[in-house]
């Protein structure tokens, strides 16, 4: 069994296997576990799910012996419990750290997969599962001249483990979505002066972190049982009681007070958990963009500013943020607002960075510009399925699958939180659970039954896509130029990628295939 990525679907996934005797072989890139929070050690890197469900749930001791010391956890904390775990667990002696997977060919005579390494080694696997992550394929910088650059220049996805020091630079960020609007306020009390190059502005909720008490965690871990059953049942992953009344059908007074509640309350679904209607009605999103604009205004002094930072799209249709001070930095006379949408940037000086109206003189440059989301670590890799169909061939035009798992064409290959699954619009620990659980049950069921192949029939595979694109298309998802959509890369198709019916109603299309016998897939036997 090969498994590519070690971040936290791949080290859960191959604890599972490993409790079932299954000879497991695990490929990183990395120097060490992590995945996401092993790359992305940006000032500010925190996470917009509470500590305490951001986490695994499979064991109670592990539960139990780990202190999270923030609602919010950081970068380094939330590394930390993911090498905890993988030595807790022993782990580390069946994974390659440092190895790139560069192409997987499916052999159709020997009914395995050719795994194949930037180190020139090639193996051969029965089984595959692609734990590559949504978010690490991280995007480059577009403008031309970066290479004459006389300063320093940083990706967020890419920061230095050791840190840079950004005292009395003059810094430039480019970018304003979640990555900067943790890290500015951060690289703002280090840096003499910070200049913000924003195309697009972006809503954030504010955090609201604070430290954890140790009673509040211990009674968190003695009902964990209830909470997660309650976090897999709902629509985004979280313990939250699903709204019950639509935005329009209460008085403006009851709905301010509503989403006043949820600012207070903070994180990412303060405004978004108030009304059944928020995701679905052009009317009823108004209400909280309206509510989200003003507060920006009251927080940020200068008019002008804060009318640059109020977003125009619906609300929660591109990836809502969440912050601490971020709105409020923009009040510090060292930091500027500069808007590149009405004059974009042309090229990369040896000086700074130069836009249609003039040229900024920087020390460094940090890129804080995303990710080609979703799909792009995937196709990273050169994956071929049946008679050498390269996958991306077959997603020219999108990514299709069938239940965000597998791929018609591509037989016992897995993906963990695959495009058509809930994936980013739920939180990732509890999909990345659902999933491995599902491959691992799987497996079980090919090997009770002498089986040794599965395969997404095409059939499936097209009801699947259209299933999703339909549900998607009840929703205001799709009506904004998002990463979800691919709308960042040039190129990528525009496709609505994740399936937006929540996490428990995935749960329960995911287990009627089973109960079904596997609806919608080929099983097989050796030479079948």
């Amino acid at each position: 069994m090969a498994i590519v990525g070690a971040g936290f679907s791949g080290l859960y996934m191959l604890h599972r296997l490993r409790g079932r005797g299954l000879r497991v072989r695990v490929f990183e890139r990395g120097a060490d576990v992590g995945g996401t929070w092993y790359w992305n050690r940006y000032p500010g890197a925190r996470c917009d799910i509470e500590s305490v469900d951001y986490c695994y749930s499979f064991s109670p001791e592990l539960l139990a012996d780990w202190t999270w010391t923030e609602r919010y956890a950081a970068q380094p904390e939330i590394l930390r419990y993911l090498q905890h775990v993988t030595d807790r667990f022993a782990l580390r002696p069946d994974i390659q750290f440092g190895t790139q997977v560069t192409s997987l060919h499916y052999d159709a005579a020997q009914n395995h997969w050719l795994v194949s390494t930037d180190a020139g080694e090639t193996v051969s696997a029965r089984y595959c599962v692609l734990a590559v992550g949504n978010l690490s394929r991280a995007k480059p910088p577009p403008f031309p001249g970066l290479e004459s650059f006389r300063g320093q220049w940083y990706h967020t996805a890419r920061w230095p483990a050791e840190g840079v020091d950004l005292q009395g630079q003059r810094v430039g960020i480019v970018g304003t979505g979640s990555t900067a609007i943790q890290a500015l306020p951060q690289i703002a009390r280090q840096a003499d002066r910070v200049q913000v190059f924003q195309r697009t502005p972006n809503y954030s909720m504010p955090a609201r972190n604070r430290p954890l008490p140790t009673s509040e965690l211990r009674e968190v871990v003695q009902g964990y049982p209830a909470r997660r059953r309650a976090a897999e049942q709902s629509d985004a992953g979280v313990p939250i009681a699903p709204p019950r009344l639509a935005a329009l059908d209460v008085s403006p007074a009851e709905r301010r007070r509503m989403y006043e509640a949820g600012w207070q309350r903070g994180g990412i679904n303060a405004l978004s958990y108030a009304f059944t209607d928020f995701f679905t009605d052009e009317r009823a999103n108004l209400t909280a963009q309206d509510f989200a604009r003003e507060k920006i205004r009251q927080l940020v002094r200068n008019p002008v500013v804060a009318e640059a930072l109020c977003p125009a799209h619906h609300i929660g249709t591109k990836r809502t943020c969440v912050d601490t001070g971020y709105f409020e930095t923009y009040n510090q006379d060292h930091v500027e607002l500069v808007d590149v949408r009405s004059s974009p940037v042309t090229t990369v000086t040896p000086r700074g960075l130069a836009t249609a109206a003039g040229e900024y003189e920087l020390d460094v440059l940090v890129f804080a510009i995303g990710f080609d989301a979703i799909t792009g670590a995937l196709l990273e890799i050169d994956i071929r399925g049946r008679d050498g169909a390269p996958l991306a061939e077959q997603w020219a035009a999108g990514p299709r699958s069938y239940l965000g798992l597998c791929v018609a064409g591509f037989p016992n290959l897995f993906m963990i939180t695959g495009p058509g699954s809930p994936s980013v619009l739920s939180n990732m620990v509890v999909s990345i659970e659902q999933h491995a659980d599902w491959i691992l049950d799987c497996l079980d069921h090919l090997h009770s039954r002498g089986l040794n192949r599965i395969e997404a029939s095409a059939q499936a595979q097209d009801r699947w896509v259209c299933h999703v694109g339909e549900l998607a298309g009840r929703t205001l998802y799709p009506r904004a130029a998002s990463w979800y959509v691919g709308a960042n890369i040039p190129g990528k198709p525009r496709v609505f990628m994740p399936y937006t019916g929540g996490c428990g109603t995935y749960r329960k299309e995911c287990d009627q295939v089973v109960e079904r016998g596997y609806e919608g897939f080929v099983l097989g036997g050796a030479g079948t």
